[in-house]
């Protein structure tokens, strides 16, 4: 029997070694490494995608002048779903490969099910190494929707898979999930750093050589990474992200890399007995169990990637029971809160030593946009003084230490989702008035410089 060739690799980050070590020098994990077979050398295995044309009759790539290359926009497939388009740039690149991971019970497999059976005009493959024939259809069944040419199929081994791929021809091809598959030129566990690594680099040759575009879903690590080497985010054309609390309704699809679109977009979802809703208009969702007569409670223009949303901020401010005040936020940085709370105190004279504060993104969000600041600060003067604010109120701007008032980026299209929601007053910096058209809006600005006066506007 031939010697067979081995490597160890670390599971965490996919550095390899010629020994086993006990810590990873790449990303510093212990007892990470693990002995796996990366040749036969004694086996042919037939079956692995092979490329059309025969070896030896390409041509040899030159050089060309950058001038001289003919560029042709890319035709793009309909997903027949908004969101997905707008975070895939608008629409499947032929020849793509989509890397599609979040956490278990997200909805990841719900929205590429959806997918699937929503191109009534192309052949599409589903194929599943997690669940059943049996369990596929009874989530099709609860979707409520048909596709006479969708086709599914239960199989690991990259082989037989490659196999019905030459036989069904397909348009489009959804893989769920890149850890269950494994290929017979590697001698390893699937899920492991060189099959997922070996199946990867079959399927993007598939998809380049034939055009049709190929949608992965991958696992995630207890940190939210991806899971498997991190070759495998650079292999694929693009990264997204599937995000929310399993315990609230609101999904978010987030672009971590793109290259045929911007990385700034992001579609959100609502999960439903009958799949994921798309939400267009998402402000109106999360706005539409305020109560305007309640103190605590602040409207903020924020934006998430290109996308503008009115969020509402939720405090709670109370004398502190124990020892030390408590500060805990939900869906915004606790740190950034500590930072406000300072500049509350020491810039306006509050006095919240004593007083345990929590906040609160109402609608299960987790936003860090700096804009939210001036929001932020309002709801726990708000709390603190059990004063209300102006429900036609909302607000977009950075606090600094100092307590001024920081302009913020895109606050034209702040403004226009506050005026389409109906808010009648902005406060803002007074640095972004200067070059802005305050006229062109049906609501009125309140330009502020410093944290005080924004302070004196709403509560007198």
């Amino acid at each position: 029997m031939a010697k067979l060739k081995t490597l160890y690799f670390c599971q965490n980050c996919g550095a390899q070694s010629a020994k086993w070590i006990g810590r990873c020098p790449s990303c510093g994990e212990w007892n990470t490494y693990v002995e796996e077979v990366i040749q036969k050398e004694d086996t042919k295995v037939a079956g692995a995608w092979k490329a059309s044309t025969t070896v030896g009759t390409t041509k040899a790539a030159k050089p060309r002048v950058i001038s001289e290359i003919h560029f042709e926009e890319e035709s793009r497939f309909d997903t027949n779903d908004g969101e997905l388009n707008r975070v895939l740039g608008g629409g499947l690149v032929p020849g793509s490969l989509v890397l599609i991971g979040g956490e278990p019970g997200i909805g990841k497999s719900t929205l590429m099910l959806q997918i699937a059976m929503s191109l009534t005009q192309m052949k599409v493959l589903y194929i599943s190494g997690e669940e059943s024939e049996q369990q596929i259809k009874m989530r099709a069944e609860r979707l409520g929707e048909q596709h006479p040419n969708c086709y599914i199929l239960t199989e690991t081994n990259t082989q037989n898979i490659f196999k019905q791929i030459d036989a069904l021809q397909p348009n489009v091809v959804i893989v769920d999930s890149i850890q269950t598959l494994h290929s017979g030129l590697v001698e390893a566990g699937a899920g492991s750093v060189s099959q997922v690594r070996e199946c990867t680099t079959e399927l993007l040759k598939y998809a380049k050589e034939t055009s049709v575009p190929v949608l992965l879903i991958g696992h995630i690590t207890k940190d939210g990474s991806i899971a498997g080497p991190k070759i495998l985010e650079h292999m694929v054309d693009t990264v997204l992200q599937f995000e929310g609390d399993r315990h609230l309704s609101y999904r978010i699809l987030r672009t971590i890399k793109n290259r045929f679109g911007s990385t700034s977009e992001l579609g959100i979802y609502e999960m439903q007995g009958t799949g994921l809703r798309q939400v267009s208009n998402p402000s109106e969702i999360l706005l539409s169990q305020r109560s305007e007569s309640l103190s605590g409670m602040a409207i903020g223009a924020t934006l998430e990637g290109n996308r503008p949303l009115l969020v509402e901020v939720q405090a709670l401010v109370t004398p502190a029971t124990y020892g030390t005040p408590q500060r805990s936020s939900t869906g915004f940085d606790t740190k950034r809160l500590q930072m406000l709370l300072a500049v509350l105190e020491k810039r306006s004279g509050l006095r919240l030593g004593q007083h345990d504060v929590f906040l609160n993104i109402a609608g299960g969000l987790r936003l860090d946009d700096p804009a939210l600041d001036l929001a932020v600060c309002a709801a726990v003067v708000s709390s603190l003084n059990d004063v209300a604010i102006r429900g036609e109120v909302c607000l977009a701007a950075e606090v600094g230490l100092s307590g001024e008032i920081r302009a913020v980026s895109r606050l034209d299209q702040r403004l226009s989702e506050a005026e389409k929601l109906g808010f009648a007053e902005m406060y803002i910096s007074q640095f972004n008035a200067r070059g802005l058209d305050l006229a062109r809006y049906g609501i009125r600005v309140q330009p502020a410089g410093r944290l005080d006066e924004v302070l004196e506007g709403l509560f007198g």
